[in-house]
């Protein structure tokens, strides 16, 4: 039993420790004894996604995402075809806003993917802080923000709820998209060791798509589930 990772441009996209998720996806496979490798993808070379488990996009500066754009359009056949199929896809941030139809600037506008029904508008200030969301399946998930695009998704369902903070554009209360096999956030942080719930659910999707058996063995996530409560009490506790 082996996972790969598929690391897109951690080069350019990796603000706010961005690649801990690929760590924590690592470490938490490793503990329980499922084999797993990552392969950080430069370049322009081709990928063959179907070779993937689970493709990460991280978070960077709108130059930076014009950049990551511009090598991801020569693979939007093949990387809409994989998240068509089911294929695992975690976008944060900037690898979000690439998702969309577009990320509508002051003097210009980027092109996204079309994968995901959705835009994305530059805003007068920035969405900062800490956020906390609702979750139906996973309970509250928790992670900081830090964007100045203002994210609408239409009829795509949200990740959550926002309980505390902006989500994706500070009005409408919701916060990333899920869709088919894609968890679509603004949650940098990094998102997956503070979401241990989460994070285990990513990895059965992982193994479901290869067809191996999804039930994990336990971990000791006290000090995991201690850091995620101390965020939700210091939040959304009066």
């Amino acid at each position: 039993m082996k996972l790969k990772i598929a690391h897109l441009y951690p080069d350019l996209l990796n603000l706010y420790g961005d690649i801990g998720n690929i760590t924590t996806v690592t470490k938490r496979c490793e503990w329980r004894g499922i084999g797993i490798e990552t392969d950080s993808i430069y370049g322009s070379e081709k990928i063959h996604f179907t070779d993937y488990d689970l493709v990460f996009l991280g978070g960077g500066s709108d130059r930076e995402q014009l950049l990551v754009r511009d090598k991801l359009m020569s693979m939007k056949d093949e990387l809409t075809s994989y998240v068509n199929d089911g294929g695992v896809l975690l976008a944060v941030c900037g690898g979000y806003q690439l998702l969309g139809n577009y990320y509508k600037l002051k003097d210009e506008t980027i092109e996204g993917l079309k994968i995901l029904d959705i835009r994305t508008e530059i805003g007068d200030s920035r969405l900062i802080g800490d956020v906390v969301i609702e979750n139906e399946q996973f309970g509250t998930i928790v992670g900081f923000e830090n964007h100045g695009g203002r994210t609408f998704i239409g009829d795509h369902t949200p990740l959550g709820r926002v309980l505390h903070g902006y989500g994706n554009n500070g009005k409408d209360g919701a916060e990333g998209v899920v869709y088919k096999n894609v968890i679509a956030t603004y949650l940098h942080g990094s998102l997956l060791p503070k979401n241990p719930v989460l994070c285990d659910h990513i990895i059965k999707l992982m193994l479901e798509q290869r067809g191996f058996p999804t039930e994990l063995a336990p971990l000791d996530d006290t000090a995991e589930l201690d850091a995620h409560r101390y965020i939700v009490d210091r939040f959304t506790k009066k």
